[in-house]
């Protein structure tokens, strides 16, 4: 984690540092977080959630960061694929345009644990996608996906002693969202 925060092009915030304390806190105890990472468009909410894909990699465990669009996706995709080049995390991305042969080597990955983070759409929701083991599960835009769709991850985790840990990233907080973190259901 600490070559990863040398490595980025900029420094984090006081925030960010506090923020991602009490995730990495989360992510080393022996309870699962479930927690909303609220912030404005630009703040750095992306970077945070690499730092927690990177703890979950270096503890050999997968992550799956579900976003609604395919341009969302491609953009996480290469944010995470840029910080982590240097590192021995293996990035790729999962869309419903992806082509057959791609799909298929990518399906293979995810089985195998040879992808650490897998970026993706809707398509992540597909029966034949199974994983070896994921640790972690962070979800943009959460409101945009149904809650079937954002458990039906926790249930393709392929490891069943670990319940997945989830960061929910948001920049507009819906009242549902928000009558979450006040029922105690989300940490923030």
């Amino acid at each position: 984690v600490d070559n990863f925060i040398d490595l980025l092009p900029f420094k984090l915030t006081n925030s960010q540092k506090k923020v991602w304390k009490e995730i990495r806190g989360d992510l080393i105890s022996s309870h699962q977080m479930v927690r909303l990472l609220q912030g404005d468009v630009g703040s750095g909410k992306t970077v945070i959630a690499a730092l927690a894909a990177l703890q979950a990699s270096q503890n050999g465990l997968q992550t799956v960061f579900m976003c609604p669009t395919e341009i969302l996706s491609e953009q996480h995709y290469q944010n995470l694929s840029n910080w982590f080049s240097k590192l021995d995390v293996k990035v790729d991305i999962l869309l419903g345009s992806t082509k057959a042969k791609d799909r298929k080597r990518i399906l293979e990955g995810l089985y195998s644990g040879a992808i650490d983070i897998i970026v993706g759409t809707h398509a992540l929701f597909q029966k034949d996608i199974i994983f070896k083991s994921v640790g972690l599960t962070i979800i943009d835009e959460q409101h945009r996906f149904g809650v079937h769709q954002r458990f039906s991850l926790l249930e393709k985790g392929g490891n069943k002693k670990i319940s997945p840990h989830q960061l929910i990233m948001t920049a507009t907080p819906i009242p549902r969202t928000l009558a979450m973190t006040v029922y105690g259901a989300l940490d923030t």
